[in-house]
């Protein structure tokens, strides 16, 4: 759920139909009034209690590119490179973004959002165990592994990245970086943020997604309950 101006109310969730969603065109990522980075680590925290506060257009194109946005247009082997780091510079993880209206798929390179379903698909990108915390939260990232990435880089062919445990090895730690990146993009905004795991089964097949792509973990950001 994002508040802007220029894009059209859809009317109930569940009546949205593909037809009916359109390419999110993202704003130019804006530093204006960013914490040090000291300031964000001191605030950085999980976050759970999370209202339905919309989030500006600007703020979550800003959260997106801090996430895995591209920041250098040649980096190692010559490829576009992005703000958290990747094993051999693969980009495997895939960044998805559930939002009320539907699930979209953040393009890194045009800095936008493609539409891939319609509907309010938040509840599957939280673990069933975990239903009840931030259920009111305007967004949750979904990171998918895509291992075809992993093995045909087009940075240095690692040996080990034909190994199923070694790439697992990379895709979690890789992960883990974006996830860091959120955090502290969130702490330095006032957002809450919480990473967590999500419905595998279901929104692998919701996605549609091949056999070589993996879902990971869900994380939810939005504006923390006022107390």
């Amino acid at each position: 759920m994002i508040s802007n101006k220029n894009i059209k109310k859809s009317g109930k969730t569940e009546a949205i139909s593909m037809e009916k969603l359109v390419t999110i065109k993202l704003l130019k990522p804006k530093a204006d009034n960013e914490k040090s980075l000291f300031k964000a680590l001191q605030k950085r925290e999980t976050i759970r209690d999370i209202s339905d506060k919309k989030l500006s257009l600007q703020m979550l194109s800003n959260l997106l590119w801090a996430a895995c946005g591209v920041n250098r247009k040649i980096g190692p082997f010559g490829i576009p490179s992005r703000t958290a780091a990747t094993a051999s510079n693969s980009q495997e993880i895939d960044l998805y973004v559930a939002l009320p209206e539907g699930i979209y798929f953040y393009d890194p390179f045009q800095h936008k959002l493609d539409p891939i379903l319609a509907g309010d698909m938040r509840t599957l990108a939280i673990g069933k165990g975990q239903v009840g915390f931030g259920d009111k939260a305007p967004i949750r990232f979904i990171y998918v592994a895509d291992v075809d990435k992993l093995v045909n880089t087009k940075g240095f062919q690692e040996p080990g990245l034909q190994n199923p445990e070694v790439q697992k090895s990379y895709y979690f730690v890789d992960t883990g970086i974006i996830a860091g990146n959120v955090y502290l993009y969130a702490a330095s905004q006032g957002l809450a943020s919480w990473f967590h795991n999500c419905n595998k089964p279901e929104l692998t097949a919701k996605l549609k997604l091949r056999k070589d792509q993996r879902i990971l973990f869900g994380h939810t950001i939005g504006y923390p309950v006022k107390k």
